[in-house]
């Protein structure tokens, strides 16, 4: 059995963390991703929803539930989407910090520290990954998928105002209260854009720092493609409009997103 990595200069000491899982056929992947993510001292709670998936997912998740209290299951009937899941995750979990984290292993678990620390320095509210600030391993893989997620990230930036290098990233950490306020209506990966608008609208504190990407090639299993990249293009422009009229509306008193 792994032992848990402990960092006892980023333990949130009082603060629970959940951790909010999206899968779809992830079978081969999301084992070996749960283990990493249970293996961070930090982490109260892990969310799974399993989306609709037609492979062993939910064997694997559930086989694991049995020696783990903090894993749970959520299960959709069929496959929505990644926003869909991430409504139902956010919906359950219970952790003053909720983190987004896929069911692959593109992402990796041992950057948690990274994200929280400018939440538990009391600077952030939201913190967002970056596969593109350096500072972790990257492996090479699509010029074109680079170049459609910096139109993307750019386009995003014109209508949010905010300056981030990746909006697309999966890898996210919310205060609760964020997330517990945020009427989600994209189902499929049109949801990165739109939390950026979000976020955005709501005025609050939002940190980027740099994460490792280990990034998967379709023939593993990648889903996200050039329709994909459409979509988020029109979430951009409706929730970016969005973004800007909550903005304009904006008086100094809290706007809770609904």
């Amino acid at each position: 059995m792994h032992q848990p990595s402990v960092n006892p200069a980023l333990e949130p000491a009082s603060q629970t963390v959940s951790v909010v899982m999206p899968a779809y056929n992830e079978a081969p992947h999301i084992g070996i991703c749960l283990q990493r993510v249970l293996r961070q001292t930090c982490v109260t709670e892990v969310i799974v929803i399993d989306d609709g998936s037609t492979d062993g997912t939910v064997a694997v998740v559930e086989a694991m539930m049995a020696g783990e209290p903090r894993l749970r299951l959520e299960r959709h009937v069929r496959n929505t989407g990644k926003g869909a899941s991430l409504r139902t995750g956010f919906a359950r979990a219970t952790g003053d910090i909720v983190i987004v984290q896929d069911a692959d292993l593109e992402y990796d678990p041992e950057d948690y520290g990274a994200l929280l620390r400018p939440l538990l320095q009391g600077r952030a509210d939201v913190v967002f990954g970056s596969r593109f600030l350096g500072g972790g391993a990257h492996r090479v893989l699509y010029f074109w998928h680079s170049v459609g997620n910096a139109l993307i990230t750019f386009f995003s930036n014109c209508f949010t105002g905010l300056n981030l290098s990746d909006v697309e990233v999966g890898l996210k950490l919310f205060r609760r209260e964020i997330t517990a306020g945020m009427t989600i209506e994209e189902k499929r990966f049109g949801v990165e854009p739109e939390l950026a608008a979000k976020v955005a609208a709501l005025k609050v504190r939002v940190y980027e720092v740099p994460i490792s990407y280990h990034g998967r090639t379709y023939a593993e299993g990648k889903k996200v493609g050039w329709r994909d990249g459409v979509r988020a293009l029109w979430c951009i422009v409706k929730f970016g409009l969005f973004s800007k009229r909550r903005r304009s509306l904006w008086n100094g008193a809290e706007i809770v997103d609904g």
